[in-house]
């Protein structure tokens, strides 16, 4: 059964109140303001999607930021500190965020896009987030497009939520942030509150509603070494490939106001190789699902990186690999520091510790 969705209830005897208390200090050091009217993000690129490669409107709505993150929430998670204070914006608000991302897309695309992606830092499908009033303004809004994806926790995906988009016969996905098929790894070094089989029945429900998944996987939480986060990584795809029909495994980066931050800043944690990700995607290209990685940040010290010459190649090779699902991509490229990758990958054996920056 899914857990209740209320953040007191996700600390009570799950051994997580001690991560949430360092996360919610962390978090109060951010005195940035946003306003409710704009959204967070909004971008036009291209995405693999069960009919193909399609254009992409992606939409980052400012909707208040995730419940989980206001208990204290995920140690590398840091959008909760992009939101509006106070956890709620009213609908005409959020309307208004929606016009001017449509109006971006006028200004940037010949014609609409066929696949909207619509994320909010939190999940779309909870009504404190983002109002029923606003998640059937949106249905209607987008009903004429071929794809739209959503993001939300477990807890949420329900069929009576999801109506309003398969009423109109909008396919629609459902991404969930699962981080990794390995409950420990996900307690422990994510702090997230949920089970794997919680998923599971979050998939089963969606089908139920004609509703597909999208399963999001994090490379390389805190705690775990380069080859550890490796091994995690192989492992979740394929079994999240039985549940989803896609799986996005996408390295950490280091956000503002997160206790990877802090790590990182204490010598602690250093971001995923690139290398790393070529060696998942390559490891799991027969996976039963489209396989792609986003590696936010690379070649700087904060986000996926290799040694700072061969970055960029090994990047073009993973979005390369994301839209011809071709792991051949990955003999083009090359680098003097594969070797120290491969010793580290070897020989790193804590988690704290690690042997390069």
């Amino acid at each position: 059964m899914s857990s209740t969705p209320d953040p007191e209830v996700y600390e009570q005897g799950k051994g997580m109140d001690a991560h949430n208390a360092a996360m919610r200090r962390i978090r109060a050091r951010n005195d940035q303001t946003y306003d409710p009217h704009e959204p967070t993000r909004v971008w036009l690129d291209e995405d693999n999607t069960p009919d193909g490669v399609r254009r992409s409107l992606t939409i980052i709505l400012n909707a208040g930021g995730c419940r989980w993150a206001r208990a204290g929430g995920c140690t590398m998670c840091g959008y909760v500190a992009e939101s509006v204070e106070g956890g709620t914006v009213p609908h005409d608000a959020l309307m208004d965020q929606l016009d001017v991302c449509l109006d971006h897309e006028r200004e940037n695309a010949d014609e609409p896009c066929p696949l909207v992606k619509i994320y909010t830092s939190g999940s779309f499908l909870d009504e404190r987030e983002i109002p029923a009033e606003t998640r059937a303004a949106i249905a209607e809004t987008f009903a004429d497009r071929e794809r739209i994806v959503v993001e939300s926790l477990p807890d949420f995906v329900e069929r009576d939520r999801l109506a309003d988009f398969t009423d109109r016969d909008l396919a629609i996905d459902i991404a969930v942030g699962l981080e990794t098929a390995t409950d420990r790894v996900r307690h422990d070094c994510v702090n997230k509150y949920f089970d794997f089989a919680e998923f599971v029945a979050a998939s089963e429900a969606a089908d139920v509603a004609g509703a597909g998944i999208k399963a999001y996987l994090l490379m390389k939480p805190p705690f775990l070494t380069e080859s550890e986060s490796i091994a995690d990584m192989v492992s979740s795809v394929r079994r999240c490939s039985e549940y989803a029909h896609t799986v996005s495994m996408n390295p950490c980066n280091v956000q503002r106001h997160t206790m990877v931050e802090d790590l990182y800043h204490d010598g602690g944690y250093r971001p995923p190789w690139l290398w790393s990700v070529a060696k998942v995607l390559e490891s799991t290209a027969d996976a039963d699902a489209i396989v792609v990685s986003d590696p936010v940040g690379h070649g700087s010290d904060r986000g996926p990186h290799n040694c700072g010459e061969c970055d960029d190649r090994v990047q073009t090779a993973i979005k390369d690999f994301d839209k011809r699902q071709d792991p051949s991509v990955f003999d083009q490229v090359s680098c003097e520091c594969e070797a120290t990758w491969e010793a580290i990958v070897e020989r790193e054996k804590s988690y704290g510790m690690p042997l390069a920056q």
